[in-house]
């Protein structure tokens, strides 16, 4: 995302023809960082006018988070390669900070001007806001007005948390989320519909559910950016999972949406790891449906910034699994080797690694690490029985490689990007930071099974 004041030049990530950026060393290829500043959650990815646009919670000129968020504005022709683009929202006119929502685009009516709807937050009462509208002033959608208050939060309820509206059409009216949570630790989805975008009518809670029920996920006591998508002709809800203070990770359900009311049927946890959260949704421009998240702890050595965005990632289900991969640019690079137990592979610095960890099958741990030219691990892969462990220097975590039964036999999916790792299995993505690394990246195998290496970007 840019940084610096509105109306600033725009910057093409690492990888384009615009100078050298503040950090470019170790700056990620392919994941979206800030030009300087401050980093969080992705908004809006949309194709539109033949490019993609990607916004996204940004403090300019801070490292640190600020309450006084922007919304930062890049584009795309292929997803991986970014060009920043002025700052598209920022405080004033009665926000303190412009928070999180959504864009939204009628294809019904391609004449039709967008709406960009976001949480409007006052000093004092930042958990709870209020959802306001903007409008473009250009096809580009650079500039941006800002429109009135059209949702508050609802009459008779307790709230402790109201915030990110998201918006679909549900048959011939439009659908809006906003999620919260109440008091006695119940986290909630309230519900609008509008035949216009223009006027919202109170439809009641889309769905609940108490920070107590564990079974067979922890959903927290309040929900962040609730999604409501459809995935292979079935509704998917999607939440981030907040407690006071912290966000957890992202979980899922499957069920059933009727008269604004989804009917839970499959619960489940997409993201694992320390980085992973706010996950936001799209369409690609050729109708894949996917998501992209904040990857936190994602800092530039140099101090100029922190935070960066996921690669997208699309969807699918397998059963009642939401399964995460990167996206087809992601993955289709050129192959740079294969990497097994007599032999490693010399990595670019933006990676695709496939790893089939075939020693499992006979009981035995497999192991892949990540090591500098100085022989220092950057990372370490174990995978055993049905989750594989990730250890780097932050830590170490966790990720199923299944949830259905019986378990899938499919590769682990590793990317590495200077200071970005993500790893995805059937049962969801692991995210982490990685530190600066000293010369190129050998990948290794110890034991059976073979890691195929490709090019990204």
């Amino acid at each position: 995302m840019p940084g610096g004041a509105p109306g600033g030049a725009p910057d093409e990530m690492p990888g384009g023809t615009a100078p050298r950026m503040p950090g470019a060393g170790h700056r990620p290829l392919v994941h979206l960082t800030p030009r300087t500043g401050w980093v969080n959650d992705p908004l809006g990815l949309t194709w539109h006018a033949g490019r993609y646009h990607l916004f996204a919670q940004h403090v300019p000129g801070s490292v640190d988070w600020s309450p006084a968020c922007h919304w930062s504005h890049a584009t795309s022709e292929d997803l991986l390669r970014w060009r920043h683009q002025p700052v598209a929202l920022a405080p004033g006119d009665g926000d303190a900070g412009v928070w999180s929502g959504c864009v939204v685009v009628d294809e019904r009516d391609p004449a039709a001007t967008a709406r960009l709807f976001y949480t409007s937050v006052a000093d004092g009462a930042l958990d709870v806001g209020s959802i306001r509208v903007a409008r473009p002033l250009d096809d580009d959608w650079t500039a941006w007005e800002k429109g009135p208050v059209v949702v508050t939060v609802p009459e008779g309820y307790d709230v402790t948390a109201f915030r990110d509206p998201f918006v679909l059409r549900d048959g011939d009216r439009w659908r809006m989320l906003v999620g919260g949570g109440l008091a006695d630790g119940t986290a909630v989805a309230w519900t609008w519909v509008s035949p216009d975008l223009e006027t919202w009518t109170p439809d009641g809670e889309l769905a609940r559910r108490h920070t107590s029920r564990t079974d067979p996920v922890w959903t927290g006591s309040a929900w962040e950016c609730p999604q409501l998508l459809v995935i292979d002709d079935r509704w998917v809800l999607l939440l981030s999972v907040w407690e006071p203070g912290t966000g957890h990770h992202a979980a899922y359900a499957l069920g059933e949406l009727a008269d604004g009311r989804f009917t839970a049927t499959a619960w489940a946890r997409l993201s694992f790891g320390p980085a992973p959260y706010a996950p936001s949704a799209f369409v690609d421009r050729e109708g894949r449906p996917g998501v992209i998240h904040w990857l936190r702890g994602v800092l530039d050595p140099d101090g100029a910034w922190a935070g960066a965005l996921s690669v997208p990632h699309v969807l699918s289900l397998d059963g009642d699994v939401l399964v995460a991969e990167p996206h087809p640019v992601v993955t289709t690079g050129p192959v740079v080797g294969v990497a097994a137990a007599d032999h490693g592979v010399e990595l670019p610095a933006a990676a695709w690694v496939e790893w089939d960890a075939s020693g499992e099958h006979r009981g035995e741990p497999v192991r892949l690490a990540l090591t500098d030219a100085t022989g220092t691990h950057v990372a370490e892969l174990v995978r055993e029985g049905a989750r594989v462990t990730v250890t780097t220097a932050a830590g170490s975590w966790d990720l199923p490689t299944s949830i259905a039964s019986p378990a899938p036999s499919r590769p682990t999916g590793i990317l590495i990007d200077h200071l970005v790792l993500e790893v995805f299995t059937h049962a969801g993505v692991l995210g982490a930071p990685l530190p600066p690394a000293t010369g190129p990246v050998r990948l290794a195998v110890d034991g059976p099974g073979r890691a195929r290496a490709r090019r990204v970007g």
